[in-house]
């Protein structure tokens, strides 16, 4: 009988039932609400961060963007293409003005490759700071919530103690895991046992 009753609880085949499913919808709702605020912040941080950025900056993303994509390795291959052409005199009507072995075409990509790779470091200069940034905000997080799980189970070992619940308070890990966590002598202790440090 208990278990027709629990059957008929949950509905059809353990599903829940229609008020069960309405709760499950609008916890999932709420869930769905906290993450798109998540996103929305994430995404108002990365817009901010865009504005912010100098003329140069933004000339630098321009650049390393182009450089990085496959329009700039066609546009590339085919200038190379023609000037090879032409100044090897495969094509009638067209004066040669750089001929074999083509030094003003190595002059040229030479300087290029000089202004290019000066963008593209630029650009991946900001983008390091941007990472760093990013990390000091999640060790700021990651930090916070240490503290706060630590806080929760001091408080449910203190619960435990008032309910009588001893085999819970003297579980060892549990009491070492509600200590207060050095993050200096953490950090020492990484840097001793990692290689080539």
């Amino acid at each position: 009988m208990r278990g027709v009753g629990r059957a008929r609880r949950s509905g059809t085949c353990g599903f829940p039932t229609q008020a069960g499913q309405q709760r499950i919808l609008i916890a999932m709702s709420e869930t769905s609400r906290q993450s798109q605020s998540h996103i929305d912040s994430i995404v108002k941080q990365e817009e901010e961060e865009l504005e912010r950025r100098s003329s140069s900056e933004r000339l630098a993303d321009e650049v390393g963007a182009f450089a990085g994509s496959l329009r700039f390795v066609v546009l590339h291959l085919a200038l190379l293409i023609a000037w090879l052409l032409v100044n090897s005199g495969k094509i009638p009507g067209a004066r040669p003005f750089d001929r074999y072995p083509f030094q003003l075409l190595g002059v040229i990509v030479a300087v290029e490759a000089v202004i290019l790779s000066s963008f593209i470091l630029m650009r991946q200069n900001r983008m390091m700071r941007r990472g760093e940034r990013r990390d000091h905000l999640n060790l700021q997080i990651d930090l916070l919530a240490e503290k706060e799980i630590t806080k929760l189970l001091q408080m449910v070992r203190a619960i435990c103690g008032h309910m009588g619940l001893q085999n819970i308070m003297k579980d060892k890990e549990i009491r070492e895991l509600s200590q207060n966590t050095s993050i200096e002598s953490l950090s020492q202790t990484l840097e001793d046992r990692l290689p080539g440090t």
